[in-house]
C-alpha cells in the first residue's frame, strides 16, 4: 500500500503524512510541482526526524507519477458517493489525495478506480488531508491485514 500527494501545497500536511507513512510502513509518493520549496528543511517541525525513516519517492509530474507507481488508485475526495469504510481495499493500493487549496483536477479523477469519501456532519467542507489520509490508510490497511508488526 502507499499514499500519493498530489501536488501538496502545505508543508505541515506533508510532514504529518511522511511521519505517519514511517509509522505504518506505507510507502509516500509526492507528486510535483508542491506549493512550496521541497525539502527537508520545510518538513522539519512537522517530519521531525522521521524523513529518513519514510520510503519517500518523488515524481516530476502526474504522468511520471503513472508510469512508475502500480497499483489501484484510490481517491480520497467529497465528491465520492462511497465511504471509505464501506469499500474493499487491496494490498496494493494507492491512496491519493490531492491539495489542501484545491483537491485535484478532472484528470486525477479520472484515473481513479475508486473514489471515496470520510463521513461528516453536513454543512462542513472537509476533513484536513493528514486526518482523512490515515482514517482511511488504517481502515485500508485493517482490511487488508497489512498492519506492521
Amino acid at each position: 500500500m502507499r499514499l500519493a500527494l498530489f501536488q501538496p501545497d502545505q508543508p505541515p500536511t506533508v510532514g504529518t503524512l511522511v511521519r505517519l507513512c514511517a509509522c505504518l510502513g506505507i510507502g509516500i509518493d509526492i507528486i510535483r510541482p508542491c506549493g512550496f520549496p521541497f525539502g527537508r528543511e520545510a518538513l522539519r517541525r512537522s517530519a521531525l526526524d522521521y524523513f529518513d525513516l519514510a520510503e519517500v519517492q518523488i515524481h516530476d509530474d502526474w504522468h511520471a507519477f503513472q508510469c512508475d507507481v502500480g497499483g489501484r488508485r484510490v481517491l480520497l475526495t467529497t465528491a465520492a458517493a462511497a465511504f471509505h469504510d464501506r469499500v474493499e481495499y487491496l494490498a496494493d493500493d494507492v491512496l491519493v489525495v490531492g491539495r489542501e487549496s484545491a483537491g485535484v483536477p478532472d484528470f486525477v479523477h479520472a484515473a481513479a478506480a475508486l473514489r471515496v469519501r470520510v463521513p461528516m456532519r453536513a454543512g462542513l467542507r472537509s476533513i484536513n488531508v493528514a486526518l482523512a489520509a490515515a482514517m482511511v490508510a488504517g481502515e485500508a490497511m485493517r482490511q487488508t491485514g497489512t498492519y506492521p508488526q
